[in-house]
């Protein structure tokens, strides 16, 4: 492939990620400036994107969502690397006995991307993390627990080139995120102390491909009178036995 198509290739890609991770649409501008792109260009991408049946444009308030095609792709690949049905019933043991918002999410890149979300008992909840929800590693304690259990060469290379205070504030800067990663590596899960919500706090366990690589997390967030310093070890023990219990069973699932 030649230079010129590998961008548009990368443009494309990037365009589609943004979109899948606003459930209610995006409009072509905050599209544009989102992946940073021209908005002329951008909006030929996207006709050519609802073309191909990739997109769909509401009528009614000019929104971009994923489109047809894109579910039909996805269904595909389900088999492949969906781990929700595994993780179904651990995600839902996690609401249940704790009364906290749980959820699954998968690394992807330099990202994660939340894919189930089960509401617990409790009736104060953070909605700071949704299904398709994409944050940098480092950021929230799910990318922060995958982050930390990534070889020391891989989490060099990636604090050299990620760049989180401008988006995200000094609480990530390289120095901080080290220091984080040490406490999680020492405590086994992680631990966001309302960095992102002031008063949101979450917790995440890595979850274990067969390769022994990170590649997903479970976690919980709730609000900070939830994750007390005496209840923070108990919700973090549970958070370990039942990632232990994913991975296995991601270890053990048949492959396609």
């Amino acid at each position: 492939m030649d230079q010129p198509s590998t961008h548009v290739v990368t443009r494309v890609a990037a365009i589609l990620r943004a979109i899948g991770s606003q459930s209610e649409g995006m409009s072509t501008s905050d599209i544009a400036r989102r992946v940073g792109i021209a908005r002329p260009t951008v909006h030929r991408l996207l006709t050519s994107l609802a073309g191909e049946g990739l997109l769909d444009r509401d009528s009614r308030t000019a929104r971009w969502s994923v489109g047809p095609e894109l579910y039909l792709l996805g269904v595909s690949a389900a088999t492949r690397y969906d781990v929700t049905r595994s993780a179904e019933d651990l995600v839902r043991r996690l609401a249940d006995e704790t009364g906290e918002s749980a959820f699954v999410s998968s690394r992807r890149g330099d990202e994660t991307v939340c894919l189930l979300r089960e509401d617990g008992s409790f009736p104060l909840r953070s909605h700071v993390l949704y299904e398709g929800m994409r944050l940098p590693l480092g950021v929230a304690s799910a990318g922060l627990a995958i982050l930390a259990h990534m070889a020391d060469v891989e989490v060099d290379r990636y604090l050299s080139r990620a760049n989180l205070t401008a988006a995200w504030g000094r609480a990530h800067s390289r120095r901080a995120l080290r220091e984080r990663i040490a406490e999680t590596r020492s405590n086994g899960y992680a631990t966001n102390p309302g960095l992102l919500v002031e008063g949101s706090w979450g917790m995440g366990a890595a979850v274990f491909a067969p390769d022994g690589s990170p590649a997903w997390a479970l976690s919980l967030t709730g609000v900070e009178t939830r994750f007390g310093n005496a209840r923070r070890p108990e919700l973090g023990r549970l958070l370990l036995d039942v990632a232990h219990v994913l991975s296995r069973r991601i270890g053990e699932a048949p492959r396609p």
